[in-house]
């Protein structure tokens, strides 16, 4: 297969009539993506070994077919290789109903579906995604190569040096004892990793489900006379809010949650806290008075989360003493070297905050799992295992790190590295809330969400506040809509939808017309994508219908 230059990213389009292929061929062609059409199986099968980027295949032509060659080409590919088709299916169909299509999803795996007729947009968009897929496994390719190529000097160079070391045996075990922690610590930060990416998925998910749970709580609650009953949705509700707030811890160590740094004097920040923490720790510890570096540099974080750090620390340290232990917050500018721990920032200067208890002590084992999510010493019950991890997850989104200093017996010190800012903090003072802005009744907002249950209680949201509302549960069919109705003056659009998602969509939707608000209503999204992106316009999932009303309205305002 070509690897290289324009047949890797070239389309290959198959059909039985040439009919349909032609068209998807002159609408990708006009789009700048190469396309090519392909009559026959075999003759798909004959330009894959020349290159592509991807098949777009209307589903007739897989009717009866004999998929085995096209299956025997994919299981040939090397382990990096996941090779996407693209299936046009007739309107109303469904994977489900559709043998054909999903023989091709179950013999060949990377498959996705556009229902016919479709807007042009929404196949080059479909395309483009999948091409940006390919062209991504191609990178991966790359740096395995790289990574390969890295290992095999390596390998040369210990042999070397080891040929070197003969004679000297405790030279030789020190070279191997640093090898391996080396590769310890890469076991670590992969392990981290994938947890992360696991958690920030059932994050998403979870937050969709929480946001009908909350919304549709609030539409009963304006309904409700018997206070038994009002008592209950309350109870509801406010378990509706924990999940929320382990959701965000979830998505703090995965490091996807969007974060609103700026210069903060962390001294100020730990005397501000002495009341929160003397209540929440209570009096079993002691807490000592704080160990406040002079000429302390400015930390660009968060203001919030390194409040809730700290607090999380200190929680933490409270758990592993026992009555008339001592807890001490400490503040200090470093200067770090080369890291020594995948937890551990790059070289650099830092602002550290450090929080200290004459607690039991971790053990090696406890020390290298301490950043795991949901891994915890304590009792059931007790405690989510998610504290540390969010420390973690916080640190690292910030461009900082951590670091343990432990003995079992003796105690913990856990220090958070923030990166040095170069401005000085702002002068404190109140920031006036944007309070919510009139409107017209009946203004048309545009509801777009794949899933249908949070869209059915969004739009039960804007009803109530005196919005009429239209619904998409994708982007083709809401650029459909937007198109058809030029009444719509505003878009609450989810963020993370298969197919065309919400970035995407928004530009789509600005380029027909620059001026309408859109909102994005998210329960996680990247932080590059929403990078440019105000607050003002994003809302998170779950959210209220005040919030919503406040960041729609601010939206019409800002807009």
């Amino acid at each position: 297969m070509n690897e290289g230059g324009d047949l890797s990213q070239r389309a290959l389009v198959l059909a039985p009539s040439g009919r349909d292929a032609a068209i998807a061929a002159a609408i990708l062609q006009e789009a700048g993506v190469p396309a090519l059409v392909c009559e026959t199986l075999d003759s798909l099968r004959a330009r894959l070994d020349e290159g592509a980027g991807l098949a777009v295949v209307v589903e007739e032509a897989l009717r009866d077919r004999d998929l085995s060659g096209l299956a025997a080409w994919i299981e040939a590919q090397p382990s990096w290789s996941d090779f996407p088709f693209v299936v046009l299916t007739q309107r109303g169909g469904s994977v489900e109903r559709n043998p054909a299509a999903r023989r091709l999803s179950e013999t060949l795996g990377n498959v996705g579906f556009l229902e016919r007729p479709f807007h042009p947009t929404t196949l080059v968009s479909a395309v483009r995604t999948a091409l940006r897929g390919r062209r991504r496994q191609y990178e991966a390719r790359e740096r395995i190569e790289e990574i390969r190529r890295a290992e095999a000097m390596l390998e040369r160079r210990v042999a070397e040096r080891t040929a070197e070391l003969e004679s000297a045996n405790r030279q030789l075990a020190e070279q191997i004892g640093e090898r391996e922690k080396v590769e310890s610590a890469l076991r670590q930060a992969q392990r981290l990793e994938a947890v992360g990416q696991l958690t920030s998925g059932v994050a998403h998910d979870f937050n969709n489900l929480l946001t009908v749970i909350l919304g549709n709580v609030e539409q009963m609650r304006k309904r409700a006379e018997d206070p038994a009953l009002i008592r209950r949705l309350a109870m509801m509700s406010e378990a509706s809010q924990r999940g929320a707030r382990l959701t965000a811890q979830m998505l703090a160590f995965s490091r996807q949650q969007k974060l609103e740094p700026r210069p903060v004097d962390l001294n100020d920040t730990v005397k501000s806290m002495r009341d929160l923490l003397h209540s929440t720790i209570g009096g079993s510890v002691r807490i000592a008075a704080p160990r406040l570096a002079d000429d302390l540099w400015p930390a660009m974080i968060d203001p919030t989360q390194i409040e809730l750090v700290i607090l999380n620390l200190a929680i933490n340290a409270r758990d592993a003493m026992e009555v008339g232990g001592s807890l001490t917050i400490a503040t200090a500018n470093v200067t770090l070297g080369e890291p020594d721990t995948p937890e551990a920032p790059a070289p650099g200067d830092y602002v550290m905050v450090a929080v200290t208890d004459t607690g039991s002590g971790m053990s090696d084992d406890v020390r290298a799992r301490a950043f795991e999510p949901f891994f915890t010493t304590k009792e059931v019950g007790k405690g989510s295992g998610l504290g540390l991890s969010q420390v973690f997850g916080l640190a690292k989104q910030s461009g900082g790190g951590v670091a343990i200093d432990t003995e079992v017996g003796r105690g913990t010190t856990i220090k958070v590295f923030l990166p040095r800012a170069s401005a000085a903090p702002a002068e404190p003072g109140v920031e006036a809330e944007a309070g919510p802005v009139a409107h017209e009744d009946h203004l048309v907002v545009l509801v777009v969400d794949d899933d249908d249950a949070v869209r059915e209680v969004t739009a039960g949201l804007l009803a109530d506040l005196g919005y009429d509302v239209v619904e998409a549960g994708s982007g083709g069919a809401a650029l459909d809509l937007f198109e058809r109705h030029d009444e719509i003056r505003a878009v609450v659009l989810d963020f993370a939808m298969p197919g065309m998602n919400g970035a995407d969509l928004a530009r789509e939707l600005r380029a027909r017309r620059p001026r309408v608000p859109i909102l994005f209503a998210t329960g996680y999204a990247d932080a590059e994508a929403l990078t440019g992106v105000g607050d003002h316009q994003i809302v998170h999932k779950p959210f209220g219908q005040a919030e919503l009303a406040r960041k729609l309205s601010r939206s019409f305002a800002t807009g």
